[in-house]
């Protein structure tokens, strides 16, 4: 988000204030608050009438400083929060005529107290800094905001921020982490994470599950700045020196991405759209594989195993599997783990419809009725699963599938999550957007888990901070052409350079078809990936 015109003025409407001084301070062995007044104080009367930022440092573990800015205090803390180590370490701290010096590990912040800033340094190189102005507090008219501005020197290049089909390079880019089902051909993304690394061997996490803009050499060319709505920005920043490091260092407070089962990395075979979808159609598929000597692991029903108009129902549609249980047997005969597509979503038609809103499973609208739209369903809900009955009872349907023979789900969807709603345990919707699909994703895989320990992989599409620990995920809906599996390629190494370790894609991509060369080219990178 941009709150400048140019590097003179400001944009019309807002009002920047910035730390000018550290006026005071305190130290403790395992945290430093400073504050830091809009204004040079000159004279008594200057305390007065005048906000202040409050700067907090804190360390989770060595080589990594959490920064806590804020201006107001008083807010009500609404979560979720994302699932952040807590630890607090000691702190090497010292305070100096000029600058007071706080260290974890081989990471250094150095906060000068007459003009102010912080510097980071990695072993007593300069990693980045927020210079004079950096941090700033802005009001407006559509709220409060709470912004940091990091220098990009020379020759520093910006990766990660999740899933993102734009160019690999970040630097130039104004990038939303906010979820959006946009398909691989646009700035959105399915999977948005608030977490970048620089080639100059440092990242930061913004530890916000809400929407986070992210302004790189945009509003200043050699500034990268992030902003989020509220009275309070925190930042984690991680010494590496290595890409390798940093995210082997985030992933520690974050959560390490699980081992998926042996078989998942085999070849997955599916069908959705493009055909017509019956036993004797899957058949042909997986003897055909058979007859051409391609090894095949995994047989996938995607969305037309259900019914039309009733997704998800979690039944089979009897019309063209008119007996799933013999089916998936004779299948898993044949040597094939077998996975089904869900989502999160429970149409109006669908018999679960009236059961879910009598028991209050749903997202609500805000006078109590429950959310629906007819974006991708007719009347569609959404199941609430800070509710705990509504997670038992969604999680039941699943684990009857897996009693007949299911071995993962394909979790698709999980973006289009509403704003104006409550939730059963009141969370912010705002943070609750992106966070939605961790909470998704979390639950159906700890059932795998649960059912089947040690094998449990789900098919992911929508993700945020911390998904990591529930694989697999894969490229979303991408066009059958070279620019697309670009795009894919681009998507992929921004989302492993967001701590995720397996992700792969619809081979020959997912719309119109692939020409012969299209789908080998593509085989062959699919057949490199994890």
């Amino acid at each position: 988000m941009k709150f400048t015109d140019g590097i003179w003025l400001v944009k019309e409407g807002y009002t920047i204030h910035t730390p000018k001084e550290i006026f005071d301070y305190k130290m403790k062995a395992d945290s430093m608050e400073v504050f830091a007044p809009f204004k040079k104080i000159v004279t008594r009367g200057d305390t007065l009438n005048l906000g202040m930022m409050t700067t907090s440092i804190e360390a989770p573990q060595k080589d990594i400083l959490k920064v806590t800015l804020t201006h107001h205090d008083g807010e009500e803390k609404k979560g979720p929060e994302f699932p952040v180590t807590k630890n607090k370490m000691a702190l090497e701290t010292t305070d100096e005529e000029e600058k007071i010096i706080i260290q974890s590990g081989h990471l250094k912040a150095e906060l000068h107290k007459t003009d102010y800033k912080i510097s980071f340094f990695g072993e007593d190189t300069l990693l980045t800094s927020s210079d004079v102005g950096g941090e700033g507090y802005i009001e407006s008219a559509e709220g409060a905001f709470m912004r940091e501005r990091l220098n990009l020197s020379v020759g520093e290049n910006i990766y990660g921020l999740g899933e993102r089909f734009t160019n690999f390079v970040k630097n130039g880019q104004t990038v939303d982490i906010w979820n959006k089902d946009g398909g691989t051909s646009s700035d959105q993304s399915y999977k948005n994470v608030p977490f970048f690394i620089s080639n100059k061997g440092y990242g930061v996490f913004v530890n916000h599950p809400e929407h986070v803009s992210f302004e790189i050499g945009t509003e200043h060319v050699s500034k990268n700045q992030f902003s989020v709505a509220g009275e309070t920005l925190e930042y984690y920043i991680i010494y590496g020196p290595t890409m390798a490091s940093i995210i082997q260092k985030y992933t520690d407070i974050m959560g390490k991405p699980a081992l998926p089962p042996a078989w998942s990395f085999g070849l997955w075979l599916s069908t959705s759209f493009c055909t017509d979808y019956d036993e004797k159609t899957v058949n042909r598929f997986i003897d055909g594989m058979a007859e051409r000597d391609i090894p095949l692991e995994v047989f996938h029903f995607d969305c037309f195993w259900m019914k039309d108009f009733e997704w998800c129902n979690f039944e089979w549609d009897k019309r063209v599997f008119p007996n799933p249980e013999a089916m998936l047997k004779r299948l898993k005969e044949k040597g094939l783990k077998i996975c089904v597509w869900i989502n999160p979503y429970i149409a109006q038609k669908s018999p679960l419809f009236l059961e879910g809103k009598e028991n209050g499973y749903f997202i609500k609208r805000q006078d109590g009725s429950v959310w629906q739209w007819d974006l991708w369903q007719g009347g569609q809900a959404i199941v609430d699963f800070t509710n705990p009955d509504a997670k038992a009872w969604y999680l039941s349907k699943l684990e009857a599938l897996m009693d007949m023979g299911v071995d993962a789900f394909k979790t698709d969807f999980g973006e289009r999550i509403p704003t104006d709603v409550t939730y059963f345990d009141g969370s912010d919707p705002e943070k609750m957007h992106n966070y939605y699909a961790y909470q998704y994703n979390e639950a159906v895989y700890e059932l795998l888990e649960r059912k089947k320990p040690g094998e449990a992989v789900v098919f992911a599409r929508s993700a945020t901070a911390g998904s990591q620990k529930f694989p697999v995920h894969w490229g979303g809906d991408c066009l059958s052409t070279y620019e697309s599996m670009a795009e894919s390629l681009r998507g992929g190494l921004s989302f492993m350079l967001s701590g995720f370790s397996f992700w792969s894609h619809d081979i020959g991509g997912f719309e119109e078809g692939a020409t012969p060369d299209i789908y080998k080219r593509w085989t062959v990178w699919a057949f490199i990936l994890p």
